[in-house]
């Protein structure tokens, strides 16, 4: 029986590449395997996913691509490795891959500041309506300064209640500490005390307790089946009317349809958010929304953040046909 750190043979492996990557990651894997591209970076149907499982020796989807059981199980004999380009890896039946012998890589780290700004610019965006700001001017009704005219609100002093307190978490921390805001967050377990010194942090082991008293809320967590709709209708309801909901993770940790209704009836005050339970479709609740700042999912998309994530690609691929275990394993292949 093969383990899976035995070298792969002398040739190439054949890397099958499901999105248009940056030019210089896609040079180099042309370098140094023998790799399909996707040029015109149209999104694969489930046929060619499927098409691709069984003709890789390496797969290089993204978290757009779902790998889902029925797919993996039509994977052939040489698929040995998936290097997802992204660090969640909710898009990949995990099991189904484990008992496949397929090893999963993703890409952890390169982003958490690219996605730590992006929330902070959400955290404060909302509060100080600076989309309103911006559409006054674009539609030329701005008719001159006033006391009382589009005021927002102060984050300093307020309270953010972080949920999921890992790479991410802790980089928003330290951002939003440095603009005055008191820091909360809920997580498995308490982040070591130093870290919690560093950022006068307050750990609440009950996720509802947290909720009801603070101003803003930030998702940092991971999607997970523990994680599907942990803030449901039920939760957010205890949530202050006056508070603010931020969300850079995955549209799928918030109840959406209740958020929307929320959010209409003026129950919170407002929200932020990158991600949707439906990408790429959007509530159209929420786009009528005067109460909230909707973004693409970019929160990772910057030009430096894409080549890293490509470079951690190559990284893991190159390890793994060496015969090494690749450094972002996420799951072992069991031969």
């Amino acid at each position: 029986m093969k383990s899976h750190t035995e070298p792969m043979p002398a040739k190439k492996p054949l890397v099958i590449v499901t999105r248009k990557l940056p030019d210089a990651i896609e040079t180099r894997m042309r370098e140094l395997f023998e790799t399909r591209l996707n040029v015109d970076d149209t999104p694969m149907s489930r046929e060619k996913l499927i098409e691709a499982v069984q003709t890789a020796d390496i797969l290089v989807p993204t978290v757009t691509d779902r790998l889902d059981a029925k797919v993996l199980v039509r994977a052939g004999d040489r698929l040995k490795l998936i290097a997802n380009f992204g660090a969640g890896v909710d898009n990949i039946d995990l099991e189904t891959a484990r008992a496949r012998g397929i090893t999963v890589t993703n890409t952890p780290g390169v982003l958490t500041d690219d996605t730590a700004d992006i929330t902070m610019a959400l955290i404060l965006a909302v509060p100080r309506r600076i989309v309103d700001g911006a559409d006054v001017l674009r539609k030329g009704d701005f008719k001159g300064w006033s006391p009382t005219w589009m005021l927002g609100h102060r984050i300093t002093g307020k309270r953010l209640g972080i949920i999921g307190m890992g790479r991410i978490g802790q980089a928003v921390a330290r951002r939003a500490k440095a603009f005055g805001l008191q820091i909360h967050y809920h997580n498995r377990k308490p982040v070591p005390p130093s870290v919690e010194t560093e950022l006068e942090a307050t750990y609440w082991d009950s996720l509802d307790q947290m909720l009801a008293r603070m101003d803003i809320v930030s998702v940092n967590c991971p999607h997970t089946p523990a994680t599907y709709h942990l803030l449901s209708a039920r939760r957010l309801k205890l949530m202050k009317p006056t508070a603010f909901i931020v969300n850079t993770a995955r549209g799928e940790v918030i109840d959406e349809n209740a958020l929307a209704r929320m959010l209409e009836a003026n129950e919170l005050a407002g929200a932020g958010l990158d991600v949707f339970e439906h990408e790429p479709a959007v509530n159209p609740k929420l786009l009528k929304l005067k109460n909230v700042v909707l973004l693409p999912h970019m929160g990772s998309a910057t030009m430096e953040g894409r080549v890293d994530m490509g470079e951690k690609v190559i990284i893991n691929i190159k390890t793994f046909a060496d015969g090494h275990r690749p450094p972002d394993r996420v799951l072992a292949a069991m031969l």
